[in-house]
């Protein structure tokens, strides 16, 4: 971004207090693109099972999950090959309980996806898709709706309350606050009148938005703004929507913005001739490759990839994640503990070879950890009706 933008984004705050959460605007490009003119490599069906083969290398994957989560090389391994079960299984189960499913997580010390089941008689149908079934009191449906009226009563909430997400491992919606504002956030949430006994208040630091303008991998929007390329699609690639506005230009890849949408979601599609690939940046010398969008259970790893910090990994907290930034609010972002600084904004998460989605904002930074959310892809495919490419 030139300077005049960037002043603009590095002021950027959440509703009130919110100075914490970043987007992440300048980031590398996550892919490689080819020269302008090439057509977009046609994709094959994906294979999940390819995954821990193509990717156990240096620099890659496997070694940034034995740095950032303490593992050795066959525990990343045997991690990889358990959450691509656990994924699975997370979409058989789902089905197969209907309304009587009440969340899961990966639960990672035991390898294994723990389901809720709020009807008992169902406990042993969820037992024998291959999950651990617990008991649990509330549905995810009824937590995505108290979620959801959480969500419109968000813009008459104190500036303290930074946002809101469901945990699967607690079956019950978290009220976000940043510190010194519990008290504020629990007397706006006793007001609401909006489920109190499936809610709980938690504080933590305020988010900001991640747009510092940095190089590295870059494509560059109509004013010189830099992000980083989220993954490759037919017909160009989708990064986030705070990025830039539809009909802007880009170069580096060059395309156009055929679409983008922030606040309320986080995701843009830019229309571009260059040719695509099914990867993504490792910083390490090398890509890792996409080979679908099987979207991965809370509790799984989770990869990064954006230009100011590189390749980075760590665990998915939560879904269905609200943040109020200063500009608006947005929902539906998943929750990580992976780190990112400003200028990572689009850039690729991934969980194995499964595209997860693309960087949007956080607090914290790669030196002391923070958090980092994500759009999920798979919306943003939908919205624009593009097919993601794939190994």
């Amino acid at each position: 971004m030139p300077q005049s933008r960037e002043a603009t984004f590095m002021k950027l705050r959440l509703a009130g207090r919110l100075a914490g959460t970043m987007l992440l605007a300048t980031a590398t490009a996550a892919l490689t693109a080819a020269p302008v003119g090439a057509s977009p490599e046609q994709a094959s069906t994906p294979e999940q099972s390819s995954a821990v083969d193509q990717q156990d290398r240096p620099g890659t994957l496997l070694e940034a999950m034995q740095r950032d989560l303490g593992l050795t090389l066959a525990q990343s391994r045997q991690r990889l090959q358990r959450e691509t079960i656990a994924e699975r299984v997370q979409r058989t189960v789902r089905g197969s309980l209907g309304t009587a499913y009440g969340g899961s997580y990966y639960d990672s010390a035991a390898g294994e996806l723990v389901v809720g089941v709020t009807d008992r008689a169902k406990l042993d149908e969820a037992r024998s898709s291959g999950a651990k079934a617990r008991l649990v009191e509330h549905s995810s449906a009824e937590l995505d709706g108290i979620a959801d009226r959480l969500g419109g009563l968000l813009p008459e909430a104190p500036p303290s309350v930074t946002g809101y997400y469901v945990d699967p491992a607690d079956n019950s919606v978290v009220l976000t606050a940043d510190r010194g504002g519990a008290g504020a956030a629990e007397d706006f949430l006793r007001s609401s009148g909006v489920g109190e006994t499936a809610v709980r208040v938690e504080t933590e630091r305020s988010p900001r938005l991640y747009n510092d303008i940095v190089g590295g991998n870059p494509y560059y929007v109509n004013d010189g703004a830099r992000c980083s390329v989220g993954f490759a699609v037919q017909g160009g690639f989708v990064s986030a929507g705070h990025c830039a506005r539809e009909g802007d230009g880009t170069s580096s890849p060059r395309g156009t913005v055929a679409g983008s949408s922030f606040p309320e979601n986080d995701y843009s599609y830019v229309a571009s001739a260059e040719r695509g690939r099914p990867a993504v940046n490792d910083y390490g010398g090398d890509t890792v490759p996409v080979a679908g969008s099987t979207e991965a259970p809370v509790g799984s790893s989770v990869c990064r990839s954006g230009s100011t910090t590189g390749w980075h990994c760590g665990t998915i907290v939560s879904k269905n994640q609200a943040v109020r930034y200063d500009q608006g609010t947005v929902h539906g972002l998943t929750r990580t503990d992976v780190c990112a600084e400003p200028g990572d904004s689009g850039g690729a998460f991934v969980s194995g070879d499964q595209a997860q989605g693309m960087t949007s904002g956080g607090w914290g930074n790669c030196t002391d950890g923070g958090t980092t959310f994500f759009q999920p892809v798979n919306e943003a495919l939908g919205e624009y009706g593009v097919r993601l490419l794939t190994e």
